[in-house]
């Protein structure tokens, strides 16, 4: 038996955050696979700094609009696939996916859109769910075991947010993406921190406009989520709020194969 150790974060600019210390964080936690969001760059845009990491090996999946969105994975061992998509082209060209499959488990590392912005991203993003979920079990009917992480850009229940009443009627946390949530739940999926820590004040972003991260005014918007047939395989999740550098901060699992 040995345990494999993933990290979850958003980065808010993979590029901004090589400047607040990433590669001396990414050294000292040492997992053995690494899965960013937001990183708002593709590869021919990054230096070798965060293309040849010593020790990973990169994959990226980047937004036609630069700047914008964007997902990677560093990861020790090699992956036998990646996909990039779900080969729906409107979701697909926001770089917001990618898929790695490994020995014990496939990987879905996501950035799920933001509603916040208009009726119309809203939309988007209840249709993004839809379409992620209809994958998700596509993957599982081939026989599929599923750990899936990143940034949900919603909040599951009051728990999970500082405010709940004052934010009902806010994207993040409206009714109809927290029902999506629990479908999702009923369907077989796990949220994995939730298997060992059932506190509220549990946050994984804080609005850095009202420095609200000071006051641990937050929401729980970042998961590890796995399909039921790993749940006896999960052996640690957490979250990492004194890693600083972004609005987010990382989170993790552990799988122990």
């Amino acid at each position: 038996m040995y345990t494999i150790k993933i990290l979850s974060w958003n980065v808010n600019g993979i590029r901004a955050v090589l400047k607040k210390g990433l590669l001396d964080w990414l050294a000292e936690e040492s997992p053995d696979i690494l899965c960013l969001q937001e990183t708002k760059a593709s590869p021919e845009q990054l230096t070798s700094e965060l293309l040849e990491i010593p020790g990973y090996k990169a994959y990226f999946s980047s937004a036609e609009r630069k700047g914008y969105s964007g997902v990677a994975i560093y990861t020790k061992v090699e992956p036998t696939a990646v996909q990039r998509g779900f080969g729906i082209s409107e979701f697909d060209s926001e770089g917001r996916i990618l898929i790695a499959d490994y020995e014990y488990f496939t990987l879905v590392n996501i950035y799920y859109p933001n509603g916040k912005r208009s009726p119309e991203r809203l939309d988007y993003k209840m249709r993004f769910y839809v379409a992620f979920q209809a994958a998700m079990n596509d993957l599982r009917a081939r026989g599929k075991h599923l750990v899936i992480c990143g940034d949900v850009n919603t909040a599951h229940k009051e728990m999970d947010i500082a405010r709940p009443k004052e934010n009902g009627k806010i994207s993040g946390f409206l009714p109809m993406e927290r029902e999506w949530m629990d479908q999702f739940f009923e369907n077989g999926y796990i949220d994995t921190f939730r298997m060992f820590n059932q506190d509220s004040d549990n946050y994984t972003w804080w609005d850095q406009m009202t420095r609200a991260r000071d006051r641990n005014v937050g929401w729980r918007i970042d998961y590890f989520f796995v399909d039921e047939s790993l749940r006896n395989y999960v052996s640690n999740g957490w979250i990492m709020p004194e890693v600083l550098g972004s609005d987010h901060c990382p989170i993790g699992l552990e799988i122990t194969v």
